[in-house]
């Protein structure tokens, strides 16, 4: 239950020609306090429930709870979420022996492209594709929870 990930930007749209699937998301919090986290989200037809603990000093690691939910319970506690729903689509793509996942944002998030790889270990290697820019892993106000609070419209 302990989720290690690193973040980027991305710097170009190449990864849109080598996705796998797309998936629309549409997610909002019930609670984004330091410690905690909260998420709903709906990912295309499926609902999920997400607990989020506080992520370790350098960013790269943090508890993680996620349990799946019908679609009508997901929609009915987005009606009651934090203000700043997200809006996004993810795209998902395969390199070497990883899967990245791309987001890329719209409504107030609209321009903002971000790429997340999950890892067995905090040392482990893996290939880094073209499109792959900046690593902002632990930089806090790319965590979908701020953004919701803090779109990147206001400080782009």
């Amino acid at each position: 239950m302990i989720e290690i990930e690193r973040k980027f930007l991305v710097t170009s749209s190449a990864y849109k020609d080598e996705a796998l699937k797309h998936t629309r998301i549409i997610q909002g919090f019930l609670n984004t306090h330091k410690e905690r986290t909260v998420r709903v989200r709906l990912k295309g037809d499926v609902g999920y429930l997400t607990v989020k603990g506080e992520s370790s000093k350098d960013g790269l690691s943090r508890f993680e709870w996620e349990k799946e939910i019908p679609k009508t319970d997901a929609e009915s506690l987005l009606k009651i979420c934090e203000p700043g729903v997200i809006d996004k689509i993810r795209y998902e793509v395969k390199v070497k022996n990883h899967t990245f996942e791309i987001d890329e944002f719209f409504g107030d998030n609209e321009g903002l492209v971000i790429a997340e790889v999950e890892l067995e270990s905090e040392n482990e290697t893996f290939e880094t594709p073209s499109w792959l820019g900046e690593e902002v892993t632990g930089n806090i106000k790319y965590y979908n929870s701020q953004l919701s609070k803090h779109p990147y419209k206001i400080w782009y």
